[in-house]
């Protein structure tokens, strides 16, 4: 029988030629790569960091490979911009990476503070680093819900009770299934309980409580130890706050789809998010309007962070072009759109630039100077 150290050291042979062979196709890519990180814990609680790199090849197809999963020591900062600079230089792509994207949390601000400060030296950061750091667009709307969810807390407390009674022990469910059908009440779905990091869990949870609303009371007549039964009014709250909450949840699973999108269809979502809780915040009902209120203010502090890459990429879709920051910036800047319209203008010529001076074509048309690339890209935002 083969020894598990043997086993262990085919493994190894594998990945060290397996990775070879990457190294070597990513140095002849043309295009720039994008890098995502992760952190993962573990059952004896060491974190651990995966690496991914995404790029597109010359048939203009999209690819994502995990290149790295490497235990990392305590999170600080510099452990973590030295795991990832380790990384970039092992792998020979240091001035190939165009957008880093990181969850949101201090450690993670300050890894890319260290890591823009570290490969600017190399002059090979688009646009002197102000697309390099791209925030999780799905842990964005997560910590955006979230802090809605924390103002409606009190309003959704008995349903939580309730779903957690019911859904605790096979027999409760039992009953509550048999209760369902009584009263003609399809049972499509189980009672779930929602976890607390994940606010589309509390989302799932409240509708499908909700098509059981008349199970709950029933079930109160017969069960002496049911004490928390949700009243009419909390009833409303819940499908008041699912309603809203559905956009949210639409727009979540399209980010973190098993083909993951790309960031030109990020730009007008947002833009729909931000336009919804400005429509809520006229709504008759104060918790609801509380609720908005704070996820406004979460929107508004993570949406400078991302909007450049996002902004840009919406313009080159041939679908859109500049005039999709002419429909929504109004919305979101006010009498300053005009100015940040043209601030991400001068950015696009800046990238064209930049791409132009290293191809052949951009040596030939060099004696018309810079206004042949403004042109070429006026056009192509008019057509």
């Amino acid at each position: 029988m083969v020894s598990r150290n043997t086993i262990k050291g085919d493994i190894m042979k594998i990945y060290e030629v397996e990775k070879d062979k990457m190294i070597s196709y990513l140095e002849k890519l043309q295009s720039r790569v994008a890098i995502t990180t992760d952190m993962w814990t573990s059952n004896q609680k060491k974190g651990y960091m995966a690496i991914t790199v995404h790029y597109i090849d010359e048939s203009w197809l999209l690819h994502h490979h995990i290149v790295r999963f490497v235990y990392v020591p305590p999170s600080y900062t510099k452990v973590l911009s030295d795991v990832l600079m380790d990384f970039l230089l092992d792998w020979n792509i240091d001035r190939k990476v165009s957008t880093v994207i990181v969850d949101n949390c201090s450690s993670n601000d300050g890894m890319i503070n260290i890591l823009v400060e570290k490969l600017s030296l190399s002059d090979s950061l688009l646009l002197n680093g102000k697309i390099f750091h791209m925030q999780c667009a799905a842990h964005v709307l997560n910590l955006i819900v979230k802090e809605g969810l924390d103002v409606i807390e009190v309003e959704i407390e008995k349903i939580c009770e309730s779903v957690a009674y019911w859904s605790a022990t096979p027999s409760r469910m039992e009953k509550f299934e048999d209760a369902a059908r009584q009263l003609r009440i399809p049972c499509n779905k189980k009672l779930s309980l929602d976890c607390k990091t994940r606010w589309n869990s509390t989302y799932l949870m409240l509708s499908i409580a909700i098509t059981y609303k008349d199970v709950f009371p029933r079930l109160k007549q017969r069960e002496k130890y049911y004490m928390v039964v949700p009243s009419e009014e909390e009833w409303n709250m819940a499908k008041e706050i699912c309603g809203r909450l559905k956009l949210f949840y639409n727009i979540t699973e399209l980010f973190s789809g098993r083909n993951y999108p790309t960031a030109n269809t990020f730009f007008i979502k947002v833009c729909e998010i931000k336009e919804a809780l400005y429509d809520w915040l006229i709504c008759s009902n104060d918790v609801v309007k509380t609720m908005t209120s704070s996820m406004l203010q979460k929107f508004d502090k993570y949406w400078s962070g991302c909007h450049i890459v996002m902004a840009i990429a919406a313009i080159f879709d041939p679908r859109y072009k500049i005039k999709i920051l002419e429909f929504y910036f109004p919305l979101m800047y006010g009498s300053e759109a005009s100015n940040e319209i043209e601030k991400i203008r001068g950015m696009c010529y800046q990238l064209l630039s930049k791409y132009q001076s290293k191809s052949n074509l951009g040596q030939k048309t060099s004696s018309y100077g810079t206004s042949s690339g403004s042109t070429f890209l006026e056009l192509n935002y008019d057509e």
